[in-house]
């Protein structure tokens, strides 16, 4: 027991010093050195504004327009005419979804299906009230 703690403490101890010893392998700059190299970072353009990390700058995509203001407009105002603008928020997709319902109903009138439904009532084709469906082979009780 004695042997394990007495190693677990010497691989801690060189764990901590060798960390120290590998931290101070570069030669340290000086002030004026480190002036210098902002000064020329700061000349070429590619200093990081205060808070944005390294090679903020440098890598910063594009964020102009080939278009302009009134362009944008125009081509805004247009797309609205033709109604290719999709409304925002989720009551466009409902609006959507009743539209597709509301296109597939039926292509008789509530005439027509009034008729239908009075000669499958004289004919004995239709299931009495609260009675279980029946397979078309079987006919319907009275």
């Amino acid at each position: 027991m004695k042997t394990k703690f007495a190693l677990g403490a010497v691989v801690a101890a060189i764990a901590v010093f060798s960390q120290t010893a590998f931290a101070q392998t570069a030669a340290p700059v000086t002030r004026d050195q480190r002036k210098a190299d902002t000064a020329e970072a700061n000349k070429s353009g590619t200093l990081a504004p205060a808070g944005q990390g390294p090679g903020a700058m440098a890598s910063a995509p594009s964020t102009g327009s080939d278009k302009t203001r009134m362009e944008r407009k125009d081509t805004v105002k247009a797309d609205a005419k033709a109604g290719k603008i999709a409304p925002a928020g989720e009551a466009a997709t409902q609006k959507a979804v009743k539209a597709d319902v509301a296109k597939a109903g039926s292509d008789k009138t509530r005439m027509e299906r009034k008729d239908q439904t009075k000669a499958d009532i004289k004919a004995g084709a239709t299931q009495p009230a609260g009675e279980a469906a029946n397979p078309v082979a079987v006919p319907p009780k009275k």
